[in-house]
């Protein structure tokens, strides 16, 4: 090879991306024998993985120059892991940002300028041996992801340059290579012209974040392969065609044996190489299982390449998914059926590790994917992994690769389309780069079953560099469709996208579409922005499934928060986000949109999110259950339905049943429940589950995918005796006091409130109650303005007047009634009444008359204090997760326990969490069972949230650490409360049925009772 000069030119040449990198192809693994394939370790691949030697300059100026040098000494230098970026491990600075490029606000740039002295190199060294039995033979390495520029050096030379921090880079060694030990030099760039088409919403690393390995070839090599398994009309016949390519064109012959998933032999097929090096293999086979994310059969096939003496040269082992994936009739559909896609946008993310993940991670992710019935996953908005694809695949899911791009900086500035110096846009200087990241994905990526659409990459507007990769994907596999949102903003290019894909539109825009006789389906690549306490109306999306054929699901965004493991000035660890860093500019917490905690946590939301998406639905009712299968492919064979009849939380009966429900079909199962347990009077739930029978690769035996409840009552026969015992009423002149057998409770005329509650001498009240109209604000609240436009129900909360005090005495009761003015508006008044009874009950009354002309509630409730040691919770309503008005539908009426301070959701920025409606009753007690109960009747029931902290506290911390010492348990019980809310979370209002207006008078009433 002719020796190269390198330049840091080519940092800004458009027109330069690869100096000497190898062409991309298949991401298939070879092997010397069936037994290594077996063994799953390759021989022929040696990783570099682990320390390296490192340097970290702030500016191009300031790096080691010469470093590759084999006399350099890097003795002084410091170690980095590889894989790792540089900014987790301590170098740097940490940045998120959102659509702005991280430069904004300093550097005055234009594509493609880079900033001179703001461009942070990282310098890599790395010494290395060969194997023996290497010995001559040609040597490669591969770099799997290194963001976003990096030249590279053995010994001394130039061995080549690559952009694109998401595709692998592979580069030949050998003309560099020499006996004993090789001395290999890498300098990373964080930016570069790959810099500004890479303007995702994520944090901003830099450094060679994914695997990094040699690797040699045996004489006869397959390079590249491609392989072809579909389906007839009748979706039943397969057709297999294999491409092969060596890596240099030989006389060799190729054996292919395609096994089943038990091993056993399908079909076997032979094919000589041809002068070009390449080979073609086709069979067709009458009867074959087909692939989808419900039932994900593989095939195998062993490619085995001889040569001509007959002499075995290399084994691959290449997995088949046989499938048709097409749009017929404006609809798409997998193997003859429209498909939904129940999915999540997922950024490759580990809260200390950032973008470098391990298989661990993402055998965590597959799994509660699958657990919680998501199907489906947008690559958002860059290629990850191999290993991803693969699991994909074998476990089951939907996908769509999606290219590395996004220059959404370059057309949208504070949320306005202005496109003046968008690229790539319409500039045939920006086409090759472009084009480049779309072979490279494509052809690593070709052969994945589970990769339905190829996506042109993310919020890049639309042009004539986009058109021209959305024909690329089309020319080069016609067996997928493209997939590109931006077309929304630029009519014209409508035709680079397949299907009509839109972001946050709310669910009337979507209806709006699809009643306008449209020619594309629909998908929603991104909906339900999870910041925070969210993922309130997704049913809205869900059931516009069944009522138009044309809508075919849609994307969460996403999967996971991106927060980042940081210690406080204390030393204790938190999950930070984007401005703890001291990183200007920075986006803040908008990194934090995960319906799965930054530490792989499930949060709440996800049980809202696994019942929507649940394929199977039950609806039971006091006879049986009717089963309506929407899966496309299966039945109920893996599942047992467990059936139980609770009666005021408490299971009194359970049968399990095997009913069998063909793919899209129902059908409806009698249940006999016993005559004796509907006959006590009370309120039942009839709960119907589908558990699965056997463990499957996902989930334990016993996981249950699906549920069902009805509920209902059967009356009491009405009592007429009042409570018994004795009051004992004192009228002080500041307190009223109202005693009885065991019990002492103290109404203040002077505060206006109930001040003391004692059960048998233990005083339950530490901070008296008061009437509450906000709530601590969500993510959601915060960015549709609440603050700005409700913020007169915190002032009203925080100091409400009592303007009234009145006693009522009747037989067995008393009543004490307090009535407060708001400062909100002279009109505006609030009544709370205690009734007590000759038990200890008190009976809590409150009332807001209604007021026109005011800001919408965010809650109305009562909320007080009690002693910290109460901290046992023990619930009857809706749960077991957390719920609200508008995100309940994967919410039960059931029996559960939990603790105070778990009732605190991870929400990365402290809000409103913890609630749950439809409480019957809770119980807060001590460790030796003392406390309280609060009740509702089952046909008016109650919201509680009861938390560790006010909704002023949480309102006033930015980060956990922030919040006090735990001193109290806050009871907070509402009448209602507006829904969280989660079209978006920049200015989309919570839906109207789950707002509070101001004009409705609200009442809610409820028991506190001693334990």
């Amino acid at each position: 090879m002719n020796p190269i000069e390198p330049s840091l030119d080519w940092l800004t040449d458009v027109q330069v991306f690869a100096v000497n990198r190898l062409a991309a192809h298949s991401d298939h693994k070879y092997y010397v024998s069936e037994e290594e394939a077996a063994s799953g370790e390759m021989s022929q691949r040696r990783s570099l993985n682990g320390s390296w030697r490192f340097n970290y300059a702030p500016s191009p100026a300031s790096r080691p120059v010469g470093f590759q040098a084999p006399s350099f000494d890097c003795g002084g230098w410091g170690e980095i892991t590889v894989p790792g970026h540089i900014q987790t491990q301590g170098f740097g600075q940490m940045q998120y940002a959102n659509t702005m490029y991280p430069w904004d606000g300093h550097h005055d740039l234009r594509p493609p300028a880079i900033p001179e002295n703001d461009n942070p190199v990282g310098s890599y060294i790395k010494h290395f041996t060969l194997p023996a039995e290497w010995s001559g033979s040609p040597l490669f390495i591969s770099f799997q992801g290194v963001e976003s520029a990096f030249y590279v050096w053995l010994n001394g030379h130039l061995v080549g340059y690559s952009e694109d921090s998401f595709t692998p880079a592979d580069f030949e060694l050998t003309p560099y290579l020499q006996e004993g030990v090789n001395k290999l030099a890498v300098e990373v760039y964080q930016r570069s012209t790959g810099a500004w088409l890479e303007d995702q919403d994520y944090w901003r690393f830099s450094g060679i974040f994914r695997e990094v390995y040699l690797y040699t070839l045996p004489k006869l090599h397959v390079r590249d392969l491609q392989v072809h398994a579909t389906l007839d009309d009748t979706f039943k016949a397969g057709k297999l065609e294999l491409d092969l390519r060596l890596e240099n064109a030989a006389t060799a012959e190729v054996r292919v044996a395609v096994r089943d998933a038990a091993g056993e032999m399908v079909t076997e097929l032979t094919a000589v190489f041809g002068s070009d090096g390449q080979a073609k293999l086709s069979a067709g086979l009458p009867e074959v299982q087909t692939w989808s994310a419900e039932r994900p059969y593989l095939y195998t096939a062993v490619i085995s390449v001889y040569d001509e003496q007959g002499r075995l040269s290399e084994v691959i082992p290449q997995r088949i998914g046989f499938r048709r994936f097409e749009l017929a009739d404006g609809v798409m559909r997998l193997n003859g059926q429209r498909i939904i896609f129940k999915g999540v946008n997922r950024h490759e993310f580990n809260c200390r590790t950032g973008r470098a993940i391990t298989r661990e991670d993402m055998l965590w992710d597959i799994r509660t994917m699958k657990q919680s019935n998501i199907n489906a996953v947008r690559t958002s908005h860059y290629p990850n992994q191999s290993l991803w694809y693969e699991l994909c695949d074998e476990y089951g899911l939907y996908v769509i690769d999606e290219m590395n791009l996004e220059t959404h900086g370059s057309w949208q500035k504070l949320g306005a389309v202005e496109p003046s110096w968008n690229i790539p846009g319409d500039k045939p200087e920006w086409r090759e780069i472009v084009l480049d990241r779309a072979v490279s994905m494509l052809e690593r990526d070709k052969n994945h079953p589970s990769i339905l659409i190829w996506s042109c990459g993310n919020e890049s507007y639309a042009g004539e560099v986009l058109r021209d990769t959305a024909n690329y994907f089309r020319e080069r596999d016609p067996s997928r469709l493209v997939h590109y949102e931006g077309v929304f903003h630029r009519r014209a290019y409508d035709d680079i996208s397949d299907m009509e894909s839109r972001m946050y539109a709310k669910p009337a825009d979507i209806e709006e579409y699809l009643n306008s006789h449209p020619k594309k389906p629909y998908i929603s690549c991104e909906y339900m922005h999870a910041m925070g306490n969210s993922v309130g109306g997704m049913h809205k999306y869900t059931e516009l499934e069944q009522k138009y054929e044309l809508y075919q699901g849609g994307f969460i965004w996403d999967y996971i928060d991106q927060a980042v493991i940081k210690k406080n000035r204390y030393g204790k660890e938190f999950l930070a986000f984007g401005g703890d860093f001291d990183d200007r500019p920075t986006d803040y917490n908008f990194c934090t949109d995960g319906i799965v905690y930054a530490d792989r946590m499930v949060s709440p939301k996800m049980q809202e999110v696994k019942y929507l998406y649940q394929n199977i639905m039950l609806i039971p009712d006091r006879n049986g259950i009717k089963i309506q299968n929407e899966s496309r492919f299966t039945g109920l064979e893996a599942y047992s339905l467990l059936v139980t009849l609770h009666l005021e939380g408490e299971e009194i009966f359970r049968t399990t049943l095997h009913p069998q429900v063909a793919p899209l079909s129902e059908l409806y199962v009698p249940v006999e429940l016993p005559e004796f347990s509907q006959q006590l009077p009370g309120e039942y739930t009839i709960n119907a589950s589908l558990v699965l029978r056997e463990a499957e690769l996902w989930a334990d035996a016993g996981h249950e995918a699906a549920f069902g409840q009805y509920v209902f009552t059967v009356e009491p026969v009405e009592l007429s005796e009042a409570p018994t015992g004795q009051l004992r009423v004192v009228q002080g002149d500041v307190n009223i006091g109202v005693h009885g057998d065991g019990f002492s409770i103290l109404f203040s005329k002077g505060i206006g409130s109930l001040v003391s509650l004692r059960y048998g001498g233990r005083e339950m009240i530490a901070a008296p109650p008061a009437p509450v109209f906000w709530r601590a604000t969500t993510d959601n609240d915060r960015g549709m303005g609440q603050g700005f436009h409700a913020g007169a129900w915190l002032a009203a909360s925080l100091a409400p007047r009592c303007t009234k005090v009145s006693l009522e005495q009747a037989k067995g009761q008393v009543t004490v009634t307090f009535r407060y003015a708001l400062n909100i508006h002279a009109d505006v008044s609030a009544t709370i009444a205690y009734t007590v009874y000759g038990d200890g009950n008190l009976d809590v009354l409150s009332r807001y008359e209604g007021t026109a002309g005011l800001p919408e509630l965010p809650i109305y409730a009562l909320s007080f204090k009690i002693p910290a040691e109460y901290e046992r919770l023990d619930w009857y309503a809706y749960g077991p997760e957390e719920n609200y008005a508008d995100r309940r539908h994967g919410a039960r009426l059931t029996q559960f326990k939990g603790t105070v301070s778990d009732n605190v959701s991870g929400y990365v920025v402290p809000q409103e969490s913890g609630n749950r409606t439809g409480v019957r009753r809770v119980s807060i007690t001590d460790a030796l069972g003392h406390g309280l109960e609060i009740s509702a009747s089952p046909s008016a029931p109650v919201e509680c949230n009861i938390s560790p902290y006010t909704a002023f506290e949480l309102e006033n911390a930015y980060h956990h650490y922030e919040l006090p010492d735990i001193h109290y348990t806050v009871i907070t019980v509402a009448g209602k409360q507006s829904g969280v809310g989660g079209d978006d979370s920049w200015g989309a209002p919570v839906h109207p049925e789950y707002r509070i207006p101001s004009d409705q008078a609200l009442e809610f009433r409820f028991r506190i009772s001693p334990l």
